[in-house]
């Protein structure tokens, strides 16, 4: 065991560790392993708690930004506590609301104690009670047990804390196997979910370690569509369906009985989806409200009414204190669902009253109809032209099994909805603001409706709600690694230019390394963005940055390449079913050499071949690899593919084959990237299966783009997880096969 170390640093500069968000299709593996700590997940604020025995107590958010004065009521608790101990500690927990019985609240009930001053903070201590929940030991003493595996930092804090907890100063409760039990039990309380630590974990500060995972519960349940809102910016047909329930219990009366608001839903919508949800809303419009009270803001918004026939399966995380749903997200239409069923309780109880929760549960959540599904299916085409015969293979190769889907990763930012139409709204009324993320980092974002694509009048708005929609699949693909910025800030058709170095100044938490350009070169050190935030996603958005260009290497080994490419780049006369035929040749050879791969569109007219590595690969090596692949495709096909680096001494319909992305410090647009083409396209990944079948599937980069990919997601799941997970390549193979 590691011994602790003596504390250095700054209690003020010390940032939390943070969870990861575990894969939804990972939640009952993970709930079930028998050595893993499983504690509540609190839906409070994020605390670092530093005590000296001395000076008042200290309390800073994950951010670091001091709130001790917004919580008057903790002060003096753990003032009692430091005094006790005379020494100096620095806690980690969770600030949670509590009610009655000391039932811990929703984080609604912390909100109007963040942001007040003065005569107000004691009102709002009056009004809404809090309590310290604590978790974690980082320093005791003069000792920074950081370095310390979990049991032993745990074992510290209940020594300390023995026969000193209080209503407001807690010691989380840590159950060591049966997390599926403890699920079920934190789901009929109206937890937010569970957390799952490993007991040897070190602690790492301000940095997301997969020693804690997140379990995060939603329920899912049906409502009735009372209206929608008009859209916003270039969204079709509506911008939000307006959700209510009947009362429980209640008769039909010979006046019609009218609808209980339950919130409104605008996320979860493929582009299919709002036309087939708007062909069925017009013909129920009516001029008579259906919901007996609407909230103020909605009153003064765009609205229209239907005639309440139609039911969606909606899936949220929790019921609000006003009695609207938090974090909806679209399901699909029920068609086996009369409205008139849809009846519960008038005034849904907040999460924290337990029976009520799971009185809820028993009517058993049903799967979604297959509705949306069937809307969902393969896009019926006009017969293509015959393929042109190509020398690969591909008529003789067995048909394989299908990918095994795997789900995109959760969205990391659980307000998603509430950005969405906060951006939707910003971009209507030309406002400037500042998004607020859950995790409280920071976004300016103006000049929303700027047109950047003119061809299909997408804005930089659309732009930026993209990635914000895309991140849960994008966010892993750049993690860690420096990224360059290739900036249009006028769109498309204007002046673009490329930059290395961050900007100065930058938002709050946005992460930044210095990398050596040249790895020749000791005193290159240039200051890079590092991918993996959101907030760093959607502030390069707003910057105008339209691509995500990531180095081939992550942080902390910068220096080393863990995956090569070969870009398929088409001169102006070649076709994609030619670009095709050249991915299918290398593929062809990369399995003959039992080499993993991985294919997807570029978001223009070609295609990207990615080739996981071995760990401490040098970047020449990838290169080197690239290039056997590439020259041999390129002499055994000479009429279809080039390596050939003179753009004037190829053929004007080759495909020339890019080796030299490889090169330290270059970069290709990653997966799921938005790119600069005309037709506002998107990196896609494919199948091996799909590129082979080619042409004759109808396969063409035009239909992956912006307006289309969330659809496609549904269908595929996220394909490109699978680089993540696969074995690297044999790289000794590789060379002893080029010198043969």
């Amino acid at each position: 065991m590691p011994a602790p170390t003596v504390w250095r640093d700054d209690p003020r500069d010390v940032r939390p560790m943070l969870a990861e968000a575990a894969p939804a299709a990972a939640h009952l593996s993970i709930l079930e392993r028998p050595d893993a700590w499983f504690e509540p997940k609190y839906d409070g604020i994020r605390a670092l708690v530093a005590l000296d025995g001395v000076a008042p107590p200290r309390i800073c958010t994950r951010l670091g930004r001091d709130k001790t004065e917004q919580f008057p009521d903790l002060v003096e608790p753990l003032a009692a506590l430091g005094r006790q101990l005379r020494r100096p500690l620095l806690l980690d927990g969770e600030i949670v609301a509590v009610g009655g019985g000391g039932t811990a609240r929703p984080f609604q009930y912390l909100q109007d104690r963040l942001h007040v001053s003065g005569a107000a903070v004691r009102a709002a201590a009056q009004a809404t009670a809090t309590a310290l929940v604590v978790f974690d030991l980082l320093r005791d003493g003069e000792a920074d047990l950081r370095p310390l595996p979990l049991h032993e930092r745990r074992r510290r804090l209940e020594r300390l804390l023995r026969r000193r907890t209080s209503d407001k100063i807690r010691l989380i409760d840590s159950k060591v196997g049966d997390g599926t039990a403890l699920a079920a039990h934190g789901r009929e309380r109206g937890w937010e979910g569970v957390v799952v630590k490993q007991p040897d974990g070190r602690y790492f500060s301000g940095r997301r370690s997969a020693t804690w995972q997140k379990v995060k519960f939603t329920e899912s349940e049906e409502f009735v569509v009372g209206g929608w809102t008009s859209p916003r910016g270039t969204r079709p047909h509506f911008g939000a369906l307006l959700l209510g329930y009947y009362p429980a219990g209640g008769e039909r009366a010979s006046s019609p009985e009218r609808l209980v608001f339950a919130g409104q839903v605008g996320t979860g919508f493929t582009a299919a989806e709002l036309d087939r949800i708007a062909a069925r809303l017009l013909p129920l419009e009516t001029g008579d409200c259906p919901f007996a009270e609407l909230p103020a803001p909605l009153r003064a918004e765009t609205r229209r009414w239907v005639s309440p026939s139609l039911v969606a399966q909606v899936t949220f995380t929790q019921w609000t204190r006003d009695g609207v749903l938090r974090h909806p997200v679209y399901d699909g239409l029920r068609g086996d669902k009369r409205p008139d069923e849809v009846r519960r309780a008038a005034l849904r109880p907040p999460p924290d009253h337990a029976a009520a929760r799971a009185a809820a549960r028993s009517r058993g959540a049903r799967a979604p109809s297959g509705a949306q599904a069937a809307q969902s299916g393969p896009v019926t085409r006009s017969a293509p032209a015959p393929r042109r015969p190509s020398r690969s293979k591909r008529a003789s190769r067995p048909a394989a099994a299908p990918p095994a889907r795997i789900p995109p990763d959760p969205h990391p930012e659980p307000a998603a909805g509430d950005l969405l139409a906060q951006l939707e709204d910003l971009e209507r009324t030309g406002r400037r603001s500042t998004l607020v993320l859950s995790d409280g980092a920071r976004v300016p974002v103006g000049n929303l409706g700027k047109i950047f694509w003119p061809a299909g009048g997408i804005t930089k708005g659309e732009l930026v709600r993209f990635y914000l929609r895309m991140a849960p699949c994008l966010l892993p693909v750049v993690a860690d690694r420096p990224l360059v910025m290739k900036r249009f800030p006028n769109g498309v058709e204007g002046k673009s230019f490329y930059q290395h170095r961050a900007p100065n100044p930058l938002p709050e938490g946005i992460r930044v390394t210095a990398v050596r350009e040249s790895p020749d070169k000791p005193h290159s050190e240039v200051p890079y963005l590092v991918g993996g935030r959101l907030q760093t996603l959607l502030y390069m958005a707003q910057l105008g940055v339209i691509s995500q260009d990531p180095w081939f290497s992550r942080l902390p080994e910068i220096q080393a390449a863990d995956m090569a490419a070969l870009d398929l780049d088409p001169m102006p006369e070649t076709t994609f079913d030619r670009v095709l035929d050249v991915a299918c040749w290398l593929h062809d050879e990369l399995e003959r050499l039992g080499v993993p791969s991985f294919a997807k569109t570029s978001g223009s007219e070609g295609v990207h071949i990615f080739v996981p590595l071995p760990p401490g690969t040098p970047y020449e090596a990838g290169m080197i690899f690239c290039q056997i692949l590439a020259t041999v495709v390129a002499e055994a096909h000479p009429e279809a593919a080039t390596v050939e680096r003179m753009v004037r001494q190829r053929r004007p319909d080759a495909v020339y084959i890019d080796y030299l992305q490889n090169i330290h410090g270059k970069t290709l647009a990653c997966a799921y990237s938005a790119r600069a083409s005309p037709f506002a396209g998107v990196s896609t990944p494919l199948t091996w299966e799909e590129v082979h079948e080619g042409a004759a599937a109808g396969l063409r980069p035009h239909d992956f783009t912006m307006r289309s990919i969330f659809r496609r997601l549904d269908l595929t799941g996220d394909i490109w997880a699978g680089l993540r997970r696969s074995q690297p390549a044999d790289l000794e193979a590789v060379f002893a096969y080029g010198a043969g």
